[in-house]
């Protein structure tokens, strides 16, 4: 059998060289080797023996109780995207079997859905690949095609990081997602050539996935900076599609009657002849 990852125990190292000493009302006294608390200060401030959190941090225990869990969270400062990603962690079982990467299939109905929207719209998969995308979509950004990987791009791109004013900001969210979606199934092929890939080539994406940030991506605003029409805000639309489990449509559309709209009317005319603009496009409605 399979030896399984210490997912808990890198998670709550992580999380506590987060929370300072002074967020938790310790005085901080002397010089520590290590940013963040100790892990007896974690245990007291938990209510639990320093014994028993070390043995969570070394996998040596991994049944906790809910109790536990919660009060742990309390001192780590976590919200609860990170505490329902902690109690996922904390589930003790089996390793899961290595295997081949899965396809991931859009439904045909979806497929047709995104070509026929008049907005910026594709299909994401699992680890943000581009599974399918309409030409609106390839005028907000030209790597938006079918192959493509918002990861790679936004992380390793500079012509894709320029589109966006909010890189930083960006890149969190997506850094903390991907960890959201992979959850415990870290022994998947796919997840470890990316992060892999991204860790050595990305100091961000690096910085990034050691903190073990988890969130799940909702709709938002989000700016752009286009080379051809300048600075616009489009709302962000990101719905799971039935039926394809980590499949999710990605929407962009402006408020109607902003000038964000009427550059996204001219940036898709601009790209595409007139006579396949649809209507509200073309006229900016």
């Amino acid at each position: 059998m399979a030896t399984r990852p210490n997912v808990l125990g890198d998670y709550l190292r992580a999380r506590r060289g987060l929370v300072s000493p002074q967020q938790v009302g310790i005085p901080d006294a002397g010089t520590r080797r290590v940013p963040g608390l100790r892990r007896e200060e974690v245990a007291m401030l938990a209510g639990i023996s320093a014994d028993y959190y070390l043995r969570l941090e070394r996998g040596r225990d991994r049944n906790p109780s809910t109790q536990v869990l919660e009060a742990i969270a309390r001192v780590l400062q976590l919200d609860q995207a990170h505490l329902a990603y902690l109690r996922t962690l904390a589930c003790d079982g089996p390793a899961p079997r290595r295997r081949r990467p899965r396809r991931e299939t859009v439904p045909p109905g979806v497929a047709t859905l995104v070509a026929s929207l008049p907005h910026p719209a594709y299909v994401e998969g699992r680890y943000f690949d581009i599974l399918v995308a309409n030409e609106w979509a390839q005028a907000l950004s030209p790597r938006l095609v079918v192959g493509g990987n918002q990861l790679r791009d936004l992380f390793l791109d500079p012509a894709e990081q320029a589109l966006h004013p909010d890189w930083h900001g960006s890149t969190a969210c997506l850094a903390a997602n991907l960890r959201h979606a992979v959850g415990t199934d870290t022994g998947d092929p796919r997840f470890i050539e990316l992060a892999g890939e991204l860790s050595l080539a990305s100091p961000r994406f690096s910085d990034l996935w050691v903190r073990h940030d988890v969130k799940t991506q909702f709709g938002a605003p989000m700016r752009f900076d286009h080379p051809q029409v300048g600075e616009m805000t489009l709302n962000r639309e990101r719905l799971s599609v039935d039926g394809a489990d980590g499949l999710h449509l990605v929407v962009f559309h402006p408020d109607p009657g902003t000038e964000s709209a009427e550059k996204l009317a001219l940036l898709i005319s601009a790209a595409v002849p007139s006579s396949d603009v649809p209507p509200r496009e073309r006229t900016g409605a």
